[in-house]
């Protein structure tokens, strides 16, 4: 059968989408999977994906850019979620299979897009449970080091080695990066904590021929531990989940309960110290808090009313972990200054700042548990997709296989545990948030438009569950002509900037980087003349710390007065400056689209917002996680045009039926 560019969208028939669980083509015996999950069920398996390492780990980092204005990026956050959470319940009302985004792309957009959006949703469950794993292991790394049992005579704890709990790639640049900061003179002392850690790992690494041994061993022993939970079965998988979160939902509450008393409300003020630069430079933190509640939607088989659960699942889960996120979020930021919780374990450092040490290790154990429950719902829902995908033809027969015993997809199981763990021994895990965040906000942006299409099509079926119609034709030009204003008022400075892309500062590390020793010197005195600490008076030990501590309108004023110092080395500019902005430029083109296909169509106000909130977050996210995104989106499509393509089973029928 000749290639015909229109075979790339050939849409899958939702009746051949739901016969396909009720018996196998090939005539083979049907092994199904088990329906076990009520509505609560999906919520606590929602809960224990999206309270984990958001609440546990990357709420700090957040926090510490934003300050208590994080607040507003979490509910932004929600929004979007929940704009994308209608659009999610709508598709697993209509197709209530495993699959996620998937499988909803695949009966909407066509063949190749469902191809890479399920090879963009490798990025959130396999690629990203690997953050995860690396956080679980710092909170157990941390709880062996505070671990005192005399009558074993462990008296100061276990203190694991540096290079055991560290990837290869973050031990090599940080130890790079470490060098070139020691050589302009700063002393170790003033290293920020991870060039530290990557620093001593490098060299204290044990060595076989000079390669060095270095892998974060805690995150690769809990990823095997978690796929064998996931193997087992979903009943399984349930009560383990059930409980971890009726465990870490205690824990949390009494965090902010006990936090409450402890809040200084000082610390709120400034609201927003970095401005709006600061809140939206969190998106990929914040947003990697809220992954998971789509999760759900890949239990779809194992539910026991799907069309009635899931959307309830979802919704609840959300609204649930957003009030809990706020609280969490004020009471950190209440506890302690926000530029202080730049940490990876934020909720034990406020309390052991407020000489709370016991409930900072109650917290330490909680967070293990927590950590695995997030590893326990992202290993269930990759297998699941892969699945999907094989059924279709699209990856191999092994994927579709299911255990004969635990009524599970065993092999895809297996390859999502082995996935992991590659990610792990090579990716940095601020590399895999970005990643995570790319992927699971281009899948929701596809089922946003996924349902537009849906509701545009009069021939389409229904499921029981429908996205509200609101009529966005004069909204959405409203909106538009609102925020022109807005932007070229209140925030006239930085649109034209952008607009007309001014040289931007470095960052305090990479300034560190340009600078030789005498414009270090330079800037210390510039510092210190400007009222800087006393200390950068006598040696250089404290000035990295000291600018990255700085308000970024203070630090690009200072870094500005540097005259003396070539404009080449502390700001970037040309196509150095434009490529992080393509993004932005992106996000600008596709609200235009969109807004004038609102006009002419009059499409759902839900789904659009949707698509936009999601597409305006991944636009914050940096452009080499954008360029590394592409790279991934390319491998996927050789594998598609060199297997998929001719072993899908559409390919198959449309051939037998020419």
């Amino acid at each position: 059968m000749a290639f015909r560019f229109s075979d790339l969208f050939r849409r899958k028939p939702i009746q051949t989408t739901l016969s396909q669980i009720e018996s196998e083509p090939d005539g083979e015996e049907k092994i199904s999977l088990k329906r076990h999950l009520g509505v609560r069920d999906l919520v606590a398996l929602g809960i224990a994906a999206i309270v984990g390492a958001g609440i546990f780990s990357t709420i700090g980092t957040a926090s510490s850019q934003g300050g208590p204005a994080v607040i507003l990026l979490f509910i932004f956050t929600a929004f979007a979620c929940g704009f994308a959470a209608f659009a999610y319940a709508e598709f697993a009302s209509l197709i209530p299979v495993s699959g996620s985004a998937y499988t909803y792309s695949y009966v909407s957009f066509g063949e190749l897009l469902a191809w890479i959006i399920g090879w963009a949703l490798i990025m959130e469950y396999a690629v990203g449970n690997a953050t995860v794993a690396v956080s679980w292991s710092d909170y157990f790394s941390g709880l062996l080091e505070s671990l005192r049992l005399p009558f074993l005579g462990i008296h100061q704890g276990i203190h694991l080695p540096v290079w055991s709990g560290i990837d290869y790639t973050s031990a090599k640049n940080g130890f790079i990066e470490a060098a070139a900061i020691l050589k302009s003179g700063t002393p170790f002392e003033s290293l920020p904590a991870s060039l530290k850690t990557a620093y001593l790992a490098w060299n204290q690494a044990p060595q076989l021929g000079g390669l060095r041994f270095i892998a974060d061993i805690p995150a690769i022993i809990i990823t095997i531990l978690i796929t064998a939970l996931v193997l087992r079965g979903i009943r399984e998988s349930r009560n383990a989940s059930n409980v971890m979160v009726l465990i870490k939902l205690a824990v949390v509450m009494m965090v902010i309960a006990v936090g409450a008393f402890y809040v200084n409300t000082d610390n709120w003020s400034p609201f927003a110290p970095n401005g709006f630069g600061g809140v939206a430079a969190g998106v990929s933190s914040v947003f990697f808090a809220y992954i998971g509640f789509d999760a759900i939607s890949t239990t779809a088989e194992e539910c026991k009313n799907p069309q009635h659960d899931l959307p309830r699942g979802m919704m609840y889960s959300i609204i649930i972990c957003t009030i809990l996120y706020i609280a969490i979020a004020l009471v950190l930021t209440g506890m302690v200054p926000y530029h202080q919780l730049g940490v990876n374990d934020p909720l034990a450092f406020v309390f052991e700042k407020v000489n709370l040490k016991w409930l900072s290790g109650i917290i330490a154990v909680s967070a293990v548990v927590a950590l695995s429950s997030v590893l326990l719902v992202f290993q269930l829902g990759q297998p699941r997709i892969w699945m999907s995908m094989s059924r279709d033809g699209l990856l191999p027969p092994a994927f579709q296989k299911i255990h004969p015993r635990f009524h599970t997809p065993s092999f895809a199981t297996y390859v999502t545990g082995l996935l992991v763990i590659a990610t792990i021994l090579c990716i940095p895990s601020g590399v895999v948030v970005d990643l995570c965040s790319m992927g699971t906000l281009f899948a929701f942006v596809l089922v946003c438009g996924g349902v537009l299409i849906l509701q545009k099509d009069p021939h389409a079926p229904r499921g029981k569950f429908r996205t509200p119609y609101i009529n966005s034709k004069w909204i959405m030009p409203l909106l538009a002509i609102a925020m022109l204003a807005l932007l070229f008022t209140r925030f006239e400075k930085p649109t034209k900037a952008f607009i007309n892309n001014a040289p931007q500062v470095y960052a305090p590390s990479e300034l560190m980087e340009h600078l030789d020793e005498q414009d270090t010197q330079q800037l210390k005195a510039l510092l210190t003349d400007k009222g800087g600490d006393d200390e950068l008076s006598a040696k250089n030990t404290k000035l990295l710390p000291y600018l990255e501590k700085m308000s970024p309108e203070d630090y690009a004023y200072v870094v500005s007065l540097a005259n003396t110092i070539s404009p080449e080395k502390r700001y970037e500019s040309g196509w150095a400056t434009f490529k992080h902005k393509i993004p932005l430029w992106l996000f600008v083109i596709v609200f235009a689209i969109i807004t004038v296909l609102s006009f002419l169509y009059s499409l759902s106000l839900i789904p659009v917002l949707g698509l936009l909130f999601c597409f305006y977050m991944m636009a914050q996210i940096p452009a080499s996680s954008w360029f590394g995104f592409f790279i991934w989106l390319i491998i996927g499509l050789v594998i598609y045009f060199g297997y998929s393509f001719s072993h899908s089973r559409l390919n198959k029928k449309m051939a037998t039926h020419a």
